[in-house]
């Protein structure tokens, strides 16, 4: 679906939650009491700034004995299978960010990975994947990385763990060619990159991926990922002690320009070991 379209779609869904909600006899406070959001994102949902998660879409249609009406829009719009069921909507956020931040303690960012870097990680969680499917999931990781290269495009802030750039997924010149693909966005001021160094230690978010969505007319969203399952967490304070965390990571990062030194080093020593297998 064309993302015109889509928008279409999303202010119908809006405005038929708002006919539906006043009906009922609902104020916004109260539909968003029953369904544990506050008033204001009902209001946004209805104005098409925001979308609901799948939960809340599900919840509203019990409240309003909608017969499942909003969660079949809700899966129609949210339509990309692609892309694993919790991380669908993830998509969406990323492509309506004004500002985007993101730690990542053992992988390279989806935003930031080659075609070849993401097909070795695929086929690593899915080595029967048949070839189709894994250049499907290429394909769409690549569609992904399009918002970088766009006008509008997002502020990026990426923290990396050092031992992100030290595995060797695929193999040593992937590797190679992965972090030189970092380092060139990097001097594109498309992104900004700051490395965790190992000698670091202890840090806060200590293994846990996160990122942080900021937009121009909605309040700001974390996301955090678990092993075939994610959270997108809206309640203001909690996303704002995830983001004092964030900030306790960049202060134990190296700085942007130590951070990119390193990120060219460790694509030297990929380059050495692949020249002498």
């Amino acid at each position: 679906m064309a993302n015109g379209s889509r928008q279409a779609a999303w202010e119908f869904f809006g405005a038929e939650l708002k006919r539906r909600r006043e009906e009922a006899g609902f104020t916004q406070v109260e539909l968003g009491a029953r369904v544990f959001v506050s008033g204001g994102y009902i209001g946004q949902f209805e104005q098409a700034i925001r979308k609901p998660q799948l939960d809340v879409a599900q919840r509203i249609d019990s409240l309003l004995q909608s017969g499942g009406f909003f969660e079949r829009m809700w899966r129609k719009l949210i339509d990309d299978t692609r892309y694993a069921d919790y991380f669908a909507e993830v998509v969406e956020l990323e492509r309506t960010a004004t500002k985007i931040a993101e730690f990542a303690p053992t992988l390279v960012p989806g935003l930031l990975q080659t075609a070849a870097y993401t097909r070795a990680v695929t086929l690593a969680s899915n080595p029967f994947a048949t070839d189709a499917h894994i250049d499907e999931k290429v394909a769409a990781r690549m569609e992904r990385a399009q918002i970088l290269d766009g006008a509008t495009r997002p502020v990026y802030w990426v923290i990396l763990h050092e031992q992100v750039l030290r595995i060797p997924v695929g193999s040593e010149a992937l590797m190679t060619y992965q972090l030189d693909h970092i380092a060139e966005l990097v001097r594109q001021k498309k992104m900004l990159v700051q490395v965790l160094p190992t000698s670091a230690g202890a840090y806060p978010l200590m293994g846990r991926m996160v990122r942080l969505f900021e937009f121009e007319d909605a309040p700001p969203t974390a996301y955090t990922e678990a092993v075939y399952s994610g959270n997108l967490l809206d309640d203001p304070a909690l996303v704002k002690r995830v983001h004092g965390a964030y900030d306790l990571l960049r202060a134990a990062a190296l700085s942007p320009e130590a951070s990119l030194a390193l990120i060219e080093s460790a694509a030297e020593d990929h380059r050495r070991c692949a020249s002498t297998t």
